[in-house]
């Protein structure tokens, strides 16, 4: 067969053959296009890629060059890059090797983005005072992302290892048309849940996508996403593409997450990490308890060592009731002496003699009383022929004229009965002698 005897290329010789090739063709280019997909690796080198509405090509640029850049690269910028062209052979495409690169104008998009961030920062929906604070252990989590992607699977896996919560997806399209109403509608309808419903409200939701260029973020930078996430009464984590894409959603939501394993790590602590702090504090509240008691203790050990003993306590006051109950005898007993001879002596006294006078004496007192009570008793001196004039009824002695009158019926008192009149009023007698008026009796 024809070819039988051409000698083989191995694939790393091809590689090579086409390295140099290119090489030598394309030794010094100047490219213009649009800035996507950048990054900054850890060791200083910058990757990314320049693209226009026909192609794009992959470009990487050493960390000497990207140190000596007067600006600073963003995707969406335009710009004007010098290099040369090479194969990567392990992954069989060429990319162009930028060692110069300085702006050709600001890219469509990136200009819309500035444009818009700055009416949304005018309105203040992205102020720092509009933010909340994230629950410490939120018992139900709302994602808001696509449910084939990876994210939603290392969100659920990162929960799972570090503390397991009941999660709630809500599935959109992250990418494309209508992926930007769809996530304005997940966010709202989360919010809309009420509390205490079938299905539990969110105590915090993640907007979740991987990473991208610009064109695959831009459903996160649409305006009615960034202001229901901005309405949102629910905290919201933003983990939108990598640590170097920043969308309008991050700078709406109340956190930043820089990847979407990130944001199940902010979102809930480790439960292992939980349990091991609950368990320190409770065997250092147990040890400060024993000690406390221990030294509780050793205080009450060393107390009781410094009080004195029962005897010592108790042996002053032992010899002091013994003398008084010496002193209580005596004193009983001379009592017992001052009230015999208290006693002897009035018995002297008693003598009958003496009783018989004070008797006598008493009997004349109540003669005399009685003899006082006998003389000013009133009825006394109606046995002379007197009589005593009392009102009817009440009882009252009357002792004048004008009483009487007044009374108009009277009791007469004699020594042998009482006559009951009534008294007349009747003009005055003339006398040869003024006689005080009497009234007419009947």
């Amino acid at each position: 067969m024809a070819g039988d005897n051409a000698l083989a290329l191995s694939v790393g010789e091809l590689s090579f053959k086409l390295k140099r090739m290119v090489e030598g063709e394309f030794g010094h280019v100047r490219l213009r296009g649009e800035i996507s997909g950048y990054k900054r690796a850890t060791s200083g080198h910058v990757y990314l890629a320049l693209k226009d509405d026909q192609a794009v090509i992959d470009g990487v640029m050493w960390k000497g060059s990207a140190n000596a850049l007067a600006f600073q690269p963003q995707d969406g910028i335009e710009v004007i890059a010098t290099g040369k062209l090479t194969t990567y052979p392990g992954r069989s495409k060429y990319q162009i090797v930028i060692e110069r690169m300085e702006l050709a104008g600001a890219g469509a998009l990136m200009a819309l983005f500035e444009k818009l961030k700055a009416k949304l920062a005018g309105e203040g929906l992205f102020d720092r005072g509009r933010k909340v604070a994230l629950p410490f252990m939120p018992r139900t989590i709302g994602v808001v992302t696509s449910p084939t992607g990876a994210v939603i699977r290392d969100i659920l896996h990162r929960l799972e290892d570090r503390c397991p919560t009941h999660v709630i997806v809500w599935p959109v399209k992250v990418q494309g048309e209508g992926a930007a109403a769809e996530v304005a509608a997940a966010v709202r309808g989360f919010d809309a849940m009420p509390v205490g419903g079938p299905v539990p409200r969110p105590d915090l939701v993640i907007v979740a996508r991987g990473g991208g260029s610009i064109e695959d973020l831009w459903a996160f930078n649409e305006e009615a996403v960034v202001r229901a996430v901005a309405d949102c009464t629910i905290p919201i984590i933003s983990a939108v593409g990598h640590e170097t894409d920043t969308t309008l959603c991050d700078h709406a939501a109340d956190l930043r997450a820089p990847t979407p394993t990130a944001a199940a790590e902010i979102a809930v602590p480790v439960l292992a990490d939980l349990r091991l702090t609950v368990a320190s504090h409770r065997q250092r509240t147990e040890r400060c308890a024993r000690r406390y008691v221990e030294r509780g203790r050793e205080r009450l050990d060393a107390m009781a060592r410094l009080l004195p003993k029962r005897d010592q306590l108790l042996g002053p006051q032992r010899q002091r009731a013994d003398d008084a109950g010496t002193r209580l005898d005596r004193g009983l007993e001379r009592r017992v002496t001052l009230a015999r001879g208290g006693l002897d002596r009035a018995g002297a006294a008693l003598r009958p003699a003496v009783l018989l006078r004070q008797v006598e004496r008493g009997h004349e007192r109540l003669a005399n009383t009685w003899r006082l009570v006998q003389s000013l008793n009133p009825d006394r001196i109606l046995e002379r022929g007197y009589a005593r004039i009392t009102a009817r009824p009440g009882g009252e002695t009357l002792s004048s004229a004008e009483a009487v009158r007044a009374a108009g019926a009277i009791t007469l008192r004699f020594r042998d009965g009482a006559v009951e009149a009534r008294v007349e009023r009747a003009p005055p007698r003339t006398y040869d002698k003024v006689v005080p008026e009497q009234p007419d009796l009947f």
